[in-house]
């Protein structure tokens, strides 16, 4: 799986460097990539798992790193890819994450730091692999589980210590599935399930939403079966169900304010059965063309992207049958799927409300 590694570490390091969204790096690198399925849910799992616990990987580091040397950011990245090995992915013997981590630097051309992740690694066994957590109540539980402190100062301050501790518990990612919107226009949930089947993937429905299907171990999700027919979209039950409150009509016109990167847009366009019109907008031309191709994908020729700024009334946009205002917001209810959202900057938190109020 070497080269798995090597293409989480690229992937990691253009996330560093670009600030990007996390499955948007991933999902571009693994359909570049020509792994197996194993490798590329591997590969997956080794990529969300090491943004997850970056706190409580450099927690570690610190133990072993003199504090006057600096280490390079793909040494670092490569650091914390054999750490998160060694403590969370049992199938992995230890050996196997030390030695892929040394070759990992050379291919990453660091050669010289191999001795340093070779050392720093196998002190880690020795010491049983386990490490004390600070004496704070504040830093152990950022910590110990990974999440920023003034994040967890927050939660402590609005709920109290132990449901706070409740709260980061759930934030902790121990669900490998992935959600899936059924495109009704062309499949039916059952069908798609069983054309699933065929295929060896594990799929099952959801109980509370008919359009919902769950997918375990679906590693790069556009090369799972269905996907390039159009036959659905990633979303999650909550969203699902958002998009179904809107009570959209056959023939309606629709407004979807905030719209980016599409999903309830998608949702909401066939529940109308592809009739009527949506109009579905966003500030900025990278994420319209995200909404455009995706519906293209879907074949839901009844939206329309637009560039528009929610803030500004626009009187060309006409009456709406129905307009839904997805507000931009913390994010921190999806720190599950999004594991980088638990290092923001919670001061700019504090603007969103007046955002929110201007929108509406």
């Amino acid at each position: 799986m070497s080269d798995a590694r090597e293409l989480v570490a690229n992937a990691l390091l253009s996330m560093q460097a670009d600030d990007g969204y996390s499955n948007i790096v991933i999902d571009k690198a693994l359909e570049n990539c020509e792994l197996s399925s194993r490798d590329k849910a591997f590969a997956s799992a080794l990529f969300y798992g090491v943004i997850e616990r970056r706190i409580t990987l450099d927690y570690i580091l610190k133990k072993y790193v003199r504090p006057k040397l600096r280490i390079k950011p793909a040494v670092k990245i490569t650091l914390r890819m054999g750490l998160y090995q060694l403590l969370y992915m049992n199938s992995v013997p230890d050996s196997a994450a030390v030695n892929e981590s040394v070759k990992l630097t050379h291919k990453l051309g660091q050669p010289g730091a191999a001795g340093l992740v070779n050392a720093i690694l196998r002190s880690f066994i020795r010491d049983d692999k386990k490490f004390e957590l600070p004496t704070d109540n504040i830093k152990a539980l950022s910590v110990k589980y990974s999440c920023g402190e003034d994040l967890v100062k927050g939660f402590v301050n609005d709920y109290g210590e132990a449901i706070a501790e409740n709260i980061l518990k759930g934030f902790e990612n121990t669900d490998n599935s992935v959600t899936l919107r059924v495109n009704t226009l062309k499949i039916s949930a059952d069908e798609l399930l069983e054309k699933f089947k065929e295929n060896n993937i594990t799929a099952r429905r959801v109980a509370i939403c008919d359009t919902a299907l769950k997918v375990y171990s679906a590693g790069n999700i556009r090369s799972l079966y269905g996907y390039k027919q159009g036959l659905f979209h990633v979303q999650d039950v909550a969203s699902q169900l958002c998009a179904k409150a809107v009570g959209a009509n056959e023939n309606m016109r629709v407004l979807d304010v905030c719209a980016a990167p599409g999903g309830k847009s998608f949702s909401i366009a066939e529940y109308m059965s592809g009739k009527g019109e949506i109009i579905s907008c966003d500030k900025y031309e990278q994420k319209i063309k995200m909404i455009a191709t995706g519906a293209y994908r879907l074949g839901l020729n009844n939206i329309k992207s637009l560039l528009n700024n929610g803030e500004m009334f626009n009187s060309d946009l006409g009456n709406f049958d129905r307009v839904l205002c997805d507000l931009p917001c913390s994010g921190l209810g999806i720190m599950v799927k999004k594991p980088e959202i638990r290092y923001k900057n919670v001061a700019l938190l504090d603007t969103l409300s007046d955002l929110q109020y201007d929108l509406l």
